[in-house]
């Protein structure tokens, strides 16, 4: 082999090759983490209530390591997305030292009984909240179809009686049934439940209403019509008294 020219020249030329890419390789390696190029701004955005300062300078402090180019924005955005009030997080590198952090925060609609909250979008989350919301009931499938009626109803009702819901349930069979604010119960059916609550609304708003004894139950499942029954009336007890 020594006595070829050719092949000497080849094997040469591949390690001065080899050479400059590994100079090359540990130059960038060096520069890069190097502390010359610290991230020196976090900079979240969003409209924010529930998420604060404090949660978010734990994560900084907890997750963020190395400067701008060895930071991993995968796992940054993985542990800003565990918040309970975060719904979508995303984050990227400003050039040429700031991490921008976009947090889209849940906005709870109603509980999901007693195990969970309820999004505008239809979505269950984990979180604490003290508002005074509605609570939906429902097979598990049922989340979204239960918020989406949830607004439909709502309109009819506020519109027409002047009444909120405070519980909307959904049975595995696809009935429905509402609790007002004003206690009373709803039965609405399977079939043509938002026609059904338009009709009711517009005669309790012109007849029941204006009655002085409020009714407890309604059932609109008739083809034609509607049953209510006002609240039973517990009559005192007597005393008796010895002779």
């Amino acid at each position: 082999m020594w006595d070829k020219p050719r092949v000497l020249n080849w094997i040469a030329n591949f390690l001065n090759a080899l050479a400059a890419v590994m100079f090359l390789y540990g130059l960038v390696y060096l520069v890069v983490h190097l502390p010359i190029f610290p991230l020196k701004e976090v900079r979240v955005e969003g409209q924010l209530g529930h998420v604060t300062r404090e949660q978010i300078k734990w994560i900084v402090d907890r997750h963020l390591r190395g400067n701008f180019f060895t930071v991993d924005v995968v796992q940054a955005r993985d542990a800003f997305q565990k918040l309970p009030w975060a719904r979508k997080v995303s984050v990227r590198k400003r050039w040429p030292d700031q991490l921008e952090v976009v947090i889209e925060e849940q906005h709870e609609l109603a509980r999901w009984g007693n195990i969970a909250l309820v999004n505008t979008y239809g979505e269950l989350f984990h979180a604490a909240s003290d508002s005074d919301l509605p609570v939906f009931y429902g097979p598990g499938d049922g989340v979204a179809e239960v918020a989406q009626f949830y607004g439909k109803f709502s309109q009819i009702l506020a519109g027409g009686a002047g009444m909120k819901i405070s519980q909307l349930a959904l049975t595995p069979r696809r009935a429905w049934q509402i609790t007002t604010d004003k206690g009373l119960v709803i039965e609405l059916g399977r079939e043509q439940m938002e026609q059904r609550l338009q009709k009711f609304a517009s005669v309790y708003q012109h007849t029941l209403g204006g009655l002085r004894v409020g009714i407890s139950y309604a059932d609109l499942r008739y083809p034609n019509g509607f049953a209510v029954r006002k609240p039973e009336l517990v009559a005192p007890k007597r005393k008796t008294g010895a002779a």
